[in-house]
């Protein structure tokens, strides 16, 4: 019997991967907006809604970043009206394990799972750094060598807490000490569904000991099937089941009458996500200098980027290039090679368009991924807001369940018991 694959929807509006300038483009705030992706979602039996946090908008050159949105919503507030108007969809939320404190998520997450009646995620990250910190009046109080120690003693804390089933605790590690009683009752799941993001050993192994999925950015198949053995092996080596940490990468589609057609509507879209502004803005992060005053037609710079990583010129992103001169040459040599401008290449370079084609040539490269141990699902980013997950719905998920890959109904009556995990 073939593998059943896992179906996510990732609401956009975050990075350039959202196209604003599309007329068909809403609102990233409006509560209409999130709900006509969930509903989408749940119409095409997926197994959960996955929203981004963002506790400060990022700032390039001392600016709002160009490509965020003016307009973070909590996290938690959408997830929780959501789980109003929608009856079977996870709700998975980004909520900080560096920022938040253990009792205050606890409950949070298990009074949404209530709410929910057992259908809530967290997706658990960290973040090192003085930025975010400012908000919260701690500024870089955590090394960054540290981040991964709070975050797993973090989900092992909530994980007691849920544990209690509104006992009384006392908690003591090396980052916490908290007694009290936990207020709410033991949720529908027991266990809200626990998502990681982070790549690197340190992110791997707190997935591959805590985690029930993996947001993982692995999309080309050879990346994403290596990615795949190795977090599986992995989650054995902390005496776990396998099966019982899901691998789901985040990608996007572009869908075709034909592949010609798919070819030129994709390249329409990258067009649009990268402008001859925004070009330049993400050249920048890589360079770590100020290059207004280059022609995003033009060739790239021959000076070489700023290596100064305490002063970095986008605040709020996670580090993209631990390599810098390294990553420079690289991108001189395609540059050279292929004859691209700056803009061009950084079309080719940040492209973010994994599944192109017919919706049968899609339907039948995402089943290759899931039957060949790339990866156990999807997490879909659309480039429209937000609309842009219903030409999936209505032409891809059909061929999925034709294929007998994909659910005709939901079976479950939690996400934990939807995603197949104990």
């Amino acid at each position: 019997m073939p593998k059943q694959i896992i179906l996510a929807a990732h609401f956009p509006g975050v990075n350039n991967t959202t196209v604003w300038s599309d007329p068909r483009a809403g609102s990233q705030i409006a509560f209409d907006s999130f709900v006509h992706l969930a509903r989408t979602a749940e119409r095409g039996l997926f197994d959960f809604f996955f929203l981004a946090e963002g506790l400060r908008l990022r700032e390039q050159r001392g600016l709002i970043h160009d490509l965020d949105v003016v307009g973070r919503p909590d996290t938690l507030t959408v997830l929780s009206a959501l789980a109003a108007v929608t009856e079977h969809l996870g709700l998975a939320g980004t909520l900080n394990a560096t920022w938040h404190e253990p009792f205050e998520l606890a409950r949070q997450l298990a009074t949404l799972d209530h709410l929910s009646n057992g259908r809530a995620a967290w997706n658990v990250v960290t973040s090192p750094g003085a930025f975010f910190g400012e908000n919260f009046r701690r500024g870089g109080f955590l090394d960054h060598a540290d981040r991964y120690v709070r975050a797993a003693e973090f989900i092992t804390t909530a994980k007691a807490l849920w544990d209690t089933g509104g006992g009384d605790f006392r908690i003591r590690t090396s980052q916490f000490d908290i007694s009290g009683t936990f207020p709410v009752p033991r949720s529908p799941q027991g266990h809200p569904v626990i998502l990681q993001a982070g790549d690197s050993a340190g992110g791997r192994d707190v997935a591959a000991e805590h985690a029930d999925a993996i947001f993982s950015r692995h999309h080309r198949i050879d990346d994403a099937r290596e990615f795949y053995r190795d977090i599986k092996t992995r989650v054995a080596g902390h005496g776990r089941d396998p099966d019982d940490l899901k691998i789901i990468p985040g990608v996007s589609y572009v869908l075709g009458d034909s592949a010609a057609d798919a070819q030129e509507k994709a390249h329409h879209i990258r067009r649009q996500q990268v402008s001859p502004q925004t070009a330049i803005l993400l050249l920048e992060q890589l360079w770590n200098r100020d290059l207004s005053g280059y022609d995003p037609e033009g060739p790239l710079p021959s000076i070489d980027p700023v290596l100064d990583e305490d002063d970095t010129i986008i605040k709020g992103r996670a580090g993209m290039y631990p390599d810098r001169i390294g990553t420079a040459n690289e991108w001189r040599a395609l540059a050279e090679q292929k004859k691209l401008s700056i803009r061009d290449l950084i079309i080719e370079v940040t492209g973010r368009q994994n599944f192109i084609g017919t919706p049968a040539d899609v339907a039948a490269r995402l089943d290759e991924y899931v039957q060949t141990g790339a990866c156990d699902g999807f997490i879909l980013v659309p480039h429209l807001t937000p609309t842009g997950l219903d030409d999936f719905v209505d032409q891809v998920v059909p061929l999925l369940q034709e294929r007998g890959v994909f659910r005709t109904g939901y079976t479950g009556t939690t996400l934990r018991q939807n995603l197949g995990l104990r």
